[in-house]
């Protein structure tokens, strides 16, 4: 079911969080970091704008303390994660929504 309703209390944990200065000086780090990478070979990326997108993204979830998980179905942001953790601690996990929550979080044994 997808009335209205669903819709909203499904957002009720959602929190749009405005860019700072913090998020833009660690996305110039994470910035940085992809570029390199792409120049190097390491990393395959056509479109700049998506280095800006992800690593604005990534900043804003390593820099802010509520957040632990970084959760996409975007198959190509676990490279740029791996290419940013290889360099540079980040303090969330990323998780691809594609993969069983198990992978993720375990099972319980009840």
């Amino acid at each position: 079911m997808c009335g209205r309703n669903n819709r909203s209390a499904s957002l009720k944990n959602l929190i749009v969080l405005p860019f700072n200065i913090q998020h833009a000086e660690k996305a110039g780090e994470f910035g940085r970091i992809l570029y390199e990478a792409r120049k190097d070979k390491k990393l395959e990326v056509d479109e700049r704008p998506i280095i800006i997108n992800d690593a604005k993204l990534f900043a804003q979830a390593n820099t802010d303390e509520r957040i632990n998980y970084y959760i996409t179905s975007d198959k190509r942001s676990i490279n740029f994660y791996d290419s940013i953790k290889s360099k540079s601690n980040l303090d969330f996990t990323f998780i691809d929504i594609r993969d069983n929550h198990s992978e993720a979080f375990g099972v319980l044994d009840l």
